[in-house]
């Protein structure tokens, strides 16, 4: 009698690739999984955090929680579905500790002289991009502009939209990932859509295709870091 695979390795399983080899603690086949998903998570925490570092450091621990809760994984939602969703639980987990940190912050330093105050102000605003034609505008600077048109909408409609526009996650995932009703998911794309469009015009359909780029050393970096602090740990098992 021919034995079931377990809801791990029929997730895992890419091809002839040996994902059943993942809980056994296999980094070889965690590692392919990661290099699966990598630019669909760093997006993810792009977009909620705006922040590339932070972004980065965000799917690494991710990942170390997500083979950590492999043998928990019953396949209930896609493989995809499932890391995305600790993904954004640790970008939320983030936001959330630096609203706390800026609320003590604000408290602390609330009689500072007014030049830091304008200073800090001054270095928050957002980045506006120089108006006019420009012929020699390549696609790597389109890609930069709308990179930073993104950045400047508001976090509930920049995470929904790379969700949606980027990635082509549907209305439903979204709605379960970030907890909100489908209809406000709708509501907050079209409305990221128009402001993006009004700022953009024609240029966002030639953009859209690289947007937020995973170049390959942000994915090694990736690998690298949870490859060996997985390594370690299993070294002390």
């Amino acid at each position: 009698m021919s034995a079931v695979p377990s809801p791990v390795a029929s997730a895992l399983r890419d091809g002839d690739r040996p994902a059943d080899r993942v809980p056994a603690r296999d980094l070889s086949a965690w590692e392919a999984v990661m290099r699966r998903h990598n630019r669909r998570l760093f997006r993810v925490a792009r977009s909620m955090l705006r922040d590339d570092a932070e972004a980065e450091d965000a799917v690494q621990e991710a990942y170390l929680s997500a083979f950590r809760a492999l043998a928990d994984y019953r396949a209930e939602a896609s493989l995809t579905t499932w890391l995305t969703r600790i993904v954004a639980n640790e970008c939320m987990t983030r936001l959330r500790r630096r609203a706390r940190r800026d609320s003590i912050v604000q408290i602390v330093q609330f009689q500072d002289e007014p030049a830091q105050e304008e200073q800090a102000m001054a270095e928050d605003a957002p980045v506006v991009a120089d108006e006019g034609p420009d012929h020699a505008l390549g696609r790597a600077q389109l890609r930069s502009l709308l990179e930073r048109k993104i950045d400047e909408l508001p976090q509930q409609f920049r995470s929904v939209f790379v969700m949606r526009a980027v990635e082509e996650m549907s209305v439903e995932e979204i709605a379960q990932l970030l907890r909100i009703p489908h209809a406000t998911v709708r509501s907050r794309f079209f409305r990221a859509r128009a402001q993006l469009r009004e700022a953009l015009a024609r240029d966002i359909d030639f953009a859209m295709e690289d947007a937020f780029s995973f170049d390959g050393d942000r994915c090694d970096r990736i690998v690298s870091h949870v490859l060996q602090t997985l390594g370690t740990r299993m070294m002390t098992l």
